[in-house]
């Protein structure tokens, strides 16, 4: 094997607690692991021990592989490594070449030995590649120390059963559980900063999220809320490789809403049936449940009694991800994760049309059952969903595509099975 060839070296931790069932979801990282490098000459995915070791070819970019590294779920952490030998100057060497180009006044070596066959002990290999290290700073006319509590820079040795990995730099990484490894939900997408936020966070437990988007006319050109809804899916689509954008005109439905309905519960009824038209449509996509962005008491259709009462309409789970998040803490996620620029772009929501004066603050299920009295429910779903289009993207060789054109829902879907 070839002294200092460079490897990405990944870390997982929560895959540990899953007992019986961790070959499952170790499975399932790597095939995200190889979705997500597509198109990026991956010679070799291995595992050593309690890490994957992902080898390339020649003319592999390792800077674009890190880059998509950031959006693999499953995994805690991840480096560049120099993969070389178990004989310590084989190590001392490549530490020394991990480290000499890095600007710090203060630094450590942090050893795991895997292989507990190997002659030396941890904090020996840590002495030794330490004093090294330090002797060929001061050599080089480096100002530095060593500082085990709180280092400028950490040298990382890991030594497997075959050969050391060492890197001074570690990127944190996605966290949570690997795509598709939860069943499929249903988010109401928005095109505002709650529901892509929410949408992510079902993906990192694993959920695989199709979206449905209900949007309005009449908006000037630039202005409706399509391009936002679809920029959100394809932003988010590289989590999980794979989306379905189902867009439902939805204001010839108000109007009838507006039309029959009393003032002060028209969002609240915008709302129910949004989640029945949603509900045909997850039934149709096999998801499980269904997911809004809804945070508690964040505006008059959000307090606890109105969440209860709209929730009532529909009998797929109804998953809140974001009910105990403040509005900066969901601004915060959605600057992380890319998603805030776009949905501060300008758009027309449909559910401020026809506005209330004086909205609804504490509904119960049974007053918007007796508001909805004069509306047919079953032929407004039912309309909804005759009209809706499906949009499909796919991830694919490190960028997202449509793989369908828009479509009509076939007229059979409109059924609940």
């Amino acid at each position: 094997m070839p002294a200092n060839r460079q490897v990405i070296v990944v870390h997982y931790h929560e895959l540990w607690l899953k007992g019986g069932n961790r070959r499952f979801f170790l499975g399932k990282l790597i095939v995200a692991l190889r979705k997500a490098l597509e198109g990026i000459p991956v010679r070799r995915i291995g595992q050593p021990s309690d890490r994957i070791l992902l080898e390339f070819g020649e003319g592999a970019q390792l800077d674009e592989a890190l880059a998509r590294l950031a959006r693999v779920f499953g995994v805690a952490n991840y480096a560049l490594a120099r993969r070389t030998d178990r004989d310590l100057e084989a190590i001392c060497r490549a530490a020394w070449e991990e480290v000499c180009g890095e600007v710090f006044s203060s630094f450590a070596v942090r050893t795991k030995r895997s292989d507990k066959s190997f002659p030396m002990r941890a904090n020996e290999v840590e002495r030794r590649v330490g004093r090294y290290l330090l002797e060929r700073l001061r050599e080089a006319g480096r100002n530095v120390r060593v500082g085990l509590d709180a280092p400028e820079l950490t040298c990382r040795i890991e030594i497997t059963a075959d050969d050391a990995l060492i890197y001074a730099r570690k990127i944190l990484g996605a966290g949570g559980l690997p795509a598709n490894t939860a069943g499929r939900v249903l988010c109401l997408l928005s095109g505002g900063f709650d529901s892509a936020v929410a949408a992510y966070k079902m993906m990192k437990r694993g959920a695989h999220v199709s979206f449905v988007h209900f949007y309005g006319a009449g908006a000037r050109p630039g202005e409706s809320s399509l391009h936002v809804a679809r920029e959100l899916v394809r932003h988010l689509t590289p989590y999980q490789f794979t989306s379905r954008l189902y867009l439902v005109p939805f204001e010839p439905i108000q109007r009838e809403i507006v039309r029959r309905a009393p003032e002060r519960y028209r969002v609240l009824l915008y709302r129910r049936m949004m989640l029945r038209i949603a509900e045909r449509l997850a039934r149709r996509d096999r998801a499980l449940a269904l997911v809004t962005g809804d945070s508690l008491a964040q505006v008059a259709s959000q307090t606890l009694h109105n969440l209860v009462a709209v929730g009532a309409a529909v009998q797929l789970p109804l998953f809140r991800p974001l009910l105990g998040e403040d509005k900066q803490q969901i601004l915060a996620v959605a600057r992380q994760i890319g998603t805030y620029a776009i949905s501060a772009e300008p758009f027309h929501d449909c559910c401020p049309l026809f506005l209330p004066r004086v909205p609804a603050l504490h509904c119960s299920a049974g007053e918007l059952d007796t508001a909805e009295a004069l509306l047919d429910l079953e032929e407004l779903v039912r309309r909804g969903v005759a009209a809706t289009q499906l949009e499909r993207y796919r991830w694919t060789a490190g960028r997202v595509v449509p793989v369908e054109a828009v479509r009509a829902i076939p007229a059979s879907s409109s059924g609940s099975a």
